[in-house]
């Protein structure tokens, strides 16, 4: 999963007002604009692009963190508090502001692709005013995302916050120092939920506690810590001084403000907050869980489906598959019924071939050569980032899935497809190998995202967007493609597939069960198993994610069957006029949209072929 989509979430809670004086890193002193302050807002176009332009210096110096994720390192040393009420209205403010001067443009005098910006631009802002109506504040983090579990990423040296030179690692203590701060304010709101009763599942708790205790996070040795891996990795150029006062720093503020910061939310956790978590699996138990779930699911599908439609389309979509899942199973010659088959294909030691790390990352290496002269038929434009496959990093790997991470607009750093591999000897075939792949990695994410933020036509705000239906849609649509680049030729990887896409449509029917239907925890995991072949722990470790993360699971099959949908619309009514290649270059040339502004795009660009 592209981690960037759950940044557009914490988009709602990751902006932070900052409207003093900054100096830069070039050393200029800079004053924020306000929307309305020196800008005509009631033109066009190009007062449209200047309005674009303000929101967009303003969002990056009130969300530094994903500012530092997309290249732009100049608030590489901050790290503000978001876990305010002072922030929150910030937030109220600045959306409410920006809105208004939006709607003073006269959409009818734009060209066709600003009448997209304009329509992305108010979407989003609408959006995130209805976010903040909601009590989720109350719940700052949870196991499977949030500033403790982001902030040892950038601080690594392995992701993206820049070590390179003495000013970065200068800039990173500025940052890391913020931290303590949000930890006692997440602290407080956590109390606050608890008075309010909006607290997590225990189940959820129970998984935070050992990450925030980990042997790397609570260390009394600081050398042991993840935060000192870049002292581990100074440039060559740095010198004995520099060295020197650097690591003694660091060691300062890993063992004075880190560390303490880590233990007083894990003691915090387990001695107050987990005897007042709640034994109910879904959010729309809590006060306003109904509308805030009814919200979210609007959030990540972008469209009005109500979650009774969705889990309806979800069990239509599990049928199906079993039955093509059945016909793997007769082909291969299994004797037995599914469930039987799933037990099988669990246990075979003939589908866990790989005895090192390295082999399973060969495996995926030998995947992007095999697609490699197919996708040129498929795509007029590639992407110019380049494009890396690693193991996903020891601190985080038990719990995390396969994700993509995006690379630098500029090329300075890769888009990473990373996996974890806990154990090469178990990693199984039939996981779905191929697809996952094309999901994470080419022609997914990295076509989809790199090929986005490359296109420097584009509005800022539109370059480094995200919408879940989108991303997550068109990633799992890139699965669907397997056959056409040259895979699945082998049964279990053709079956390593439907599992995948079996696990996105079982998404519909358990995350809407959770949250708006009264499923429990357990019985999610029991309709989990029945329909993939997963042991228990993957299974739990799945639905513990849907219940951390209400409606986000929902994207990805809303969003793949929108684009099948256009796709099978314009193959019949084009003919012969029908390109795949032009289809899936309009497709992405304007990057991350809603479903319904990207079905009115779609339907324009077939009419003039």
């Amino acid at each position: 999963m592209n981690k960037i989509i759950l940044a557009g979430l914490a988009a709602a809670g990751l902006l932070t007002a900052c409207n003093q004086e900054k100096t830069t890193s070039t050393g200029t002193n800079e004053k924020l604009i306000p929307c309305g302050v020196g800008l005509d807002c009631t033109g066009t176009g190009k007062d449209m692009s200047a309005l674009f332009a303000s929101f967009w210096e303003k969002q990056s110096r009130l969300d530094p963190l994903s500012a530092t994720a997309q290249g732009d390192n100049r608030f590489n040393d901050q790290l503000p508090n978001d876990q305010t009420r002072a922030f929150r209205d910030t937030l109220r403010a600045t959306y409410t502001d920006y809105l208004f001067q939006v709607s003073k443009i006269d959409r009818e005098k734009l060209s066709d692709s600003e009448k997209i910006s304009y329509d992305i631009f108010t979407y989003d802002l609408k959006q995130r005013l209805a976010g903040l109506k909601f009590n989720t504040w109350m719940i700052p983090s949870n196991q499977f995302w949030g500033l403790p579990l982001t902030l040892p990423q950038y601080g690594s040296g392995e992701g993206a916050q820049p070590f390179k030179t003495v000013q970065d690692y200068d800039n990173w203590l500025g940052r890391v120092r913020g931290y303590p701060a949000w930890t006692d304010s997440a602290i407080a709101n956590f109390r606050r939920g608890m008075a309010a009763g909006v607290v997590l599942p225990r189940a959820l708790v129970v998984k935070m506690l050992p990450q925030l205790r980990g042997e790397d996070i609570l260390v009394s040795d600081a050398a042991k810590s993840i935060y000192y891996q870049p002292i581990e990795k100074f440039p060559k150029d740095f010198s004995v001084a520099d060295r020197k006062r650097l690591a003694s720093t660091y060691q300062e503020v890993i063992l004075k403000d880190i560390v303490p910061a880590y233990r007083r939310l894990a003691d915090f956790l387990e001695k107050e907050y987990l005897p007042k978590s709640r034994p109910t699996s879904g959010i729309g138990t809590l006060p306003q869980g109904p509308e805030v779930y009814k919200y979210l699911a609007g959030y990540w599908t972008t469209t009005d489906q109500t979650p009774d439609q969705i889990y309806q389309t979800g069990l239509k979509e599990v049928a199906r598959l079993r039955q093509e899942m059945e016909q793997v199973k007769a082909k291969v010659g299994f004797q037995g019924d599914l469930p039987a088959f799933f037990a099988s294909l669990r246990k075979d030691p003939r589908l866990m071939p790989f005895k090192t790390v390295e082999e399973v990352l060969d495996f995926f290496r030998n995947t992007q050569k095999t697609i490699d002269p197919k996708l040129k038929k498929m795509f007029g434009r590639v992407p110019k980032t380049p494009f890396e496959i690693r193991r996903t990093e020891e601190f985080r790997q038990a719990s995390a899935s396969a994700e993509y991470m995006r690379g630098n607009p500029d090329g300075t750093r890769p888009g990473i497809f990373y996996v974890p591999i806990p154990d090469a000897t178990k990693f199984n075939v039939t996981t779905g190998m191929e697809s996952l792949f094309l999901h994470e990695a080419i022609p997914g994410h990295h076509y989809q995202i790199s090929l986005q933020q490359e296109n420097t036509s584009l509005p800022a705000f539109q370059r480094f967007s995200g919408y879940g239906a989108y991303d997550e849609g068109w990633a799992l649509y890139c699965e669907s493609l397997g056959p056409e680049l040259g895979l699945y030729t082998d049964p279990y990887q053709r079956m390593g597939a439907l599992n995948d896409e079996m696990l996105r449509a079982v998404r519909l029917v358990v995350d809407t069960g959770l949250h708006s239907r009264n499923m429990t925890r357990e019985q999610a995991i029991d309709y989990m198993l029945a329909n993939l072949p997963l042991d228990k722990p993957d299974a739990t470790s799945a639905i513990e994610r849907y219940m951390a993360i209400p409606g986000q699971a929902l994207s990805y099959k809303i969003g793949a069957l929108k684009i099948r949908e256009l796709r099978a619309r314009y193959e019949k009514q084009l003919g012969s006029k029908f390109s795949l290649s032009n289809f899936h270059d309009e497709l992405l040339k304007d990057g991350a949209m809603p479903l319904a502004v990207l079905e009115r795009k779609m339907d324009a660009w077939a009419a003039r072929q």
